[in-house]
């Protein structure tokens, strides 16, 4: 026989796709033998069906395309024989899924199966509908299941119910239709019958409200019998797990009591006895047994509030944490952060296990414990608390310091009772894992500190015997070095020393040879160096003896390869040598800074940084203060301070401002009246679209880049060139006016009445100063008034030559901007001459509208 004939039996294909070495080999065997099967399936070979089949499905679970042998499977299972229709609904249940269309021709097939005389093939067709059931299948055959779970036969009835989960997850409206057979499951002996019928319910509760008031009112006393039966059960050897009697039908019925108790007081009462009893008398030696104990403590932490219960429910916990097994207390540590918020004082017993779970090996545990440990921490244990962690913290990972480095600072942030104890906190934080500390955290202490004045004293000393004994840590060291500089005085004067210190004596060259060690060391930072430096300067004032000294540690910086350490040096050493005058006023010790301000920022309640001008008025040259900008002009950051005050417009104006258009109507002549023209229609005007032939007056605008020029002499008048955008247009007559308004796009009427009337576009001085006048000359062809031509003529007013003279210019994206060459590059002096230059300006959304 050929090896890969339809006939092939599947452990010999089995066999020879074991047999090969390669994956290319494997592929061969599968496409030779999916080649064979195709061949079958064409001669409609009937002998050899199922044996095709059930080679197609152990191809598909090696992960080759099987798609061509659905229909085989839909052939199988219309067959009579039980073995064909077993390998049929298997195949079913393999290569196909509930999306696909070709399981529509099933559901047939399946309605008659329920309805077979042989259970076995009824089996069959439940456990297939229970697997690829789709919704319009689930409405089709929901009767037939129901019906199938009051069936004679109790694995039908298991299946059945399993089948119905299905049911009502793809069609939730279907479950008022199962509550009372599902109901009728819980009262069965047999446990594999009972234990899907719990689950049932469980689901309807889940998706029906109605189910769930009538489980309450019908079911809860029947499921806690069933529970304690099971409970109080003598040794059965069918159902018998580790000495428990079906732990998996104590976990199912634990978790419906759970859902039927949760937000009910008279159901919780009635379920209270057989929890503490599950809770009391089951042996938490074995796996099973703390599955049961999870379960139930969940359950007890669920439903309404009984405060013994829950007691005993979170001492259950307490002993999981000192069980050897890491996935046990893992999940104790889990339940217990969630019982923390029921009764914390009940968890706060615990405390003592908990600490030594921060302090085991897996790091999983340490996490999970070290949360849950914050979440303990209040008022009146913060100071226990935080010296185990503190003590913790010097035999810890490394790994792991950064975390617990970050739970001590906002303990001791939140919690501290004085600031004396927080600044002792801190610094045994900051010595001993002062590099995992972030900014904002040494940030805070100098601002507590700050804000202490008498422990100013206190710490300064302390943070120098620190300081002496260790420079590892970078951020203890820059905390050191901020109060030595602010407070160093204090620190040799031993001004306000406390009780409880010890003497320390310490000169004025101590200090400063503290800070020479902070500037010199090389692992410091730059942060860390400059702030020793800063200090130092600081000191020159409080130390006059040893200012010389000072003065030479700071000179020796001026040769620094660091740019940032080489300008303070030279800056300090240019004070310290020429301006003594204003040193002490420099070197002043800081204002207490504002703790609620820094809080803020923190919190990310206020903005970290204000702008002056927002908070000061600016005062600008002529005395007119500056008006309020607009919101949008704030957010864009357009307005200047340099720039001279513009009118406050409305909200609708705004966009004036940002196009540099000047679009207040001109002053109109005397005895003429002028109507006031909006921005809206100004800037249709200047953009050429829709224009309205009513209009008086208009303006025009064209932005100037950059002027660029090699000549030495000023050339700030052109470099004006780039930040001037708008151009005045002084019309004086209609006419006029009219013209200015046509610029980019007009209509025949006008165009027609300036070409009778005189020239239709005057000349316009676009810009104009003491060194240069740029002026501009338009005109049109007619027939084509959506191009503009410009020719641009450039007047040096200065006595200096201008060389390598450029022009550039920009436009919206509805306009084409063509600029050919200038006449030259170099603009004579004294208007001895001038540059011309062509533009060319198209309009390519001529007549539309685009507001």
């Amino acid at each position: 026989m050929n090896p890969f004939s339809s006939g092939t039996r599947l452990r010999d294909m089995i066999r020879a796709i074991r047999a090969c070495k390669t994956a290319a080999e494997e592929r061969a065997v599968v496409r030779k033998e999916c080649a064979a099967i195709r061949a079958a399936i064409n001669e409609n070979d009937q002998d050899y069906r199922h044996r095709n089949l059930a080679k197609l499905m152990f191809i598909h679970m090696l992960g080759y395309p099987t798609h061509f042998g659905q229909m085989e499977c839909l052939k199988l299972i219309a067959s009579t024989g039980f073995p064909e229709k077993r390998i049929g609904y298997l195949g079913l249940m393999l290569l196909l899924d509930e999306r696909q269309e070709v399981l529509m021709l099933v559901t047939n097939s399946l309605k008659q199966d329920l309805n077979h005389s042989n259970q076995y093939i009824v089996g069959l067709a439940l456990c297939a509908l229970g697997n690829i059931s789709s919704a319009e299948m689930a409405r089709d055959l929901a009767p037939d299941v129901e019906r199938l779970l009051q069936f004679r036969d109790p694995n039908i009835r298991k299946k059945a119910a399993l089948c119905s989960k299905r049911i009502i997850k793809k069609v939730p409206d279907l479950a008022e239709n199962f509550m009372n057979p599902a109901s009728s499951l819980l009262k069965e002996k047999h446990h594999g019958v009972l234990i899907t019928g719990v689950q049932l319910c469980t689901d309807l509760c889940k998706v029906s409200s109605e189910a769930l008031e009538y489980f309450r009112e019908n079911c809860i006393e029947g499921l806690v019998k069933t529970l304690r039966d099971i409970a109080n059960s003598p040794y059965s050897p069918e159902y018998d797990i580790a000495g428990i009697t079906d732990p998996f039908l104590h976990i199912r019925l634990l978790k419906l009591l759970r859902i039927l108790g949760q937000g009910d007081a008279d159901a919780s009462d009635c379920m209270t006895d057989i929890l503490a009893q599950v809770a009391s008398r089951t042996e938490s030696n074995k796996n099973a047994g703390n599955a049961i104990l999870y379960e139930c403590v969940e359950t007890i932490m669920s439903i309404e509030d009984n405060g013994g219960l829950r007691v005993l429910a979170i001492n259950i916990l307490g002993r999981f944490l000192s069980n050897r097994d890491n996935n046990i207390r893992y999940v104790g540590l889990n339940m217990l952060m969630k019982a923390i918020m029921v009764d914390a004082k009940a968890v706060q017993r615990h405390r003592a296990t908990i600490l030594e779970c921060v302090k085991d090996s897996d790091a999983s545990i340490q996490k999970r414990a070290l949360e849950l440990v914050y979440l303990l921490v209040n008022e009146s244990n913060v100071k226990p608390l935080t010296k185990e962690l503190i003590e913790y913290l010097e035999v810890s990972d490394q790994e792991f310091k950064g975390d617990i480095t970050a739970k001590i600072c906002s303990l001791v942030e939140k919690f501290s009772p004085a600031k004396i104890w927080y600044i002792d906190q801190m610094l045994k934080v900051l010595s001993e894992a002062g590099n995992f500390v972030k900014d904002e955290v040494w940030h805070a202490l100098i601002i507590v500190i700050s804000n202490a004045s008498d422990l100013h004293g206190y710490t300064v000393r302390a943070l120098y015997r620190v300081f002496q004994a260790s420079t590892e840590q970078e951020s203890l060291v820059r905390v050191a070095v901020w109060c030595v500089g602010e407070y160093g005085d204090m620190l040799v004067n031993n001004v306000g020393m406390l009780d409880i210190e010890e003497p320390i004596t310490v000169t004025e060259s101590d200090a400063v040879d503290a800070m020479e060690v902070a500037i010199k060391c090389q692992r410091l930072g730059l942060t860390t160096k400059a702030m020793a430096l800063i200090a130092l300067f600081k000191l020159s004032s409080r130390f006059p003896s040893c200012s010389e000294r000072i003065k030479d540690i700071i000179v020796q910086n001026k040769r620094s390869l660091v740019l940032e350490l080489q300008q303070r040096s030279i800056e300090f050493s240019c004070i310290l040598q020429k301006h003594q005058n204003i040193r002490s006023a420099l070197v002043e010790r800081m204002p207490i800074l504002d703790e609620k301000t820094f809080s803020g920022r923190k919190a990310g309640s206020l903005p970290t940084a204000v702008s002056t001008s927002s908070i000061i008025p600016c005062n600008l040259p002529n005395g007119i203060g500056k008006p309020a900008a607009a919101p949008i002009g704030d957010l864009l950051d357009l307005s200047s301070d340099d720039a001279p005050p513009a009118p406050v417009s409305s909200g609708g104006d705004f966009l004036q401002d940002l196009l540099g258009v000047d679009l207040s109507p001109a002053s109109a002549p005397s005895g003429t009246s002028q109507s006031p023209k909006t921005g809206t229609d100004v800037l249709l005007d200047l953009l050429s679209i829709g224009t309205s032939p009513s209009v008086q007056s208009s303006s025009s605008a064209i932005d100037i880049l950059s002027s660029s020029h090699d000549n030495k002499a000023p050339v700030s008048n052109l470099n004006g060139l780039a930040s001037h955008s708008s151009l005045s247009a002084n019309a004086t007559s209609p006419a006029s006016s009219a013209g200015m308004m046509d610029l980019l796009d007009g209509t025949g009427a006008i165009t027609q009445k300036h070409e009778e009337n005189g020239p239709a576009y005057p000349s316009l001085v676009a810009y104009e100063s003491s060194t240069l006048r740029m002026t501009f000359n338009f005109s049109r062809q007619p027939g084509n008034p959506q191009t503009t031509f410009i020719q641009a003529t450039f007047t040096n007013l200065s006595p200096n030559v201008y060389n390598d003279f450029l022009f550039q210019a920009a436009v919206p994206k509805f306009l084409q901007l063509h600029l050919d060459p200038a006449s030259s590059n170099t603009l004579p002096a004294s208007g001895n001459g001038s540059i011309t230059q062509c533009l060319k300006v198209t309009n390519t959304q001529h007549g539309k509208v685009l507001f």
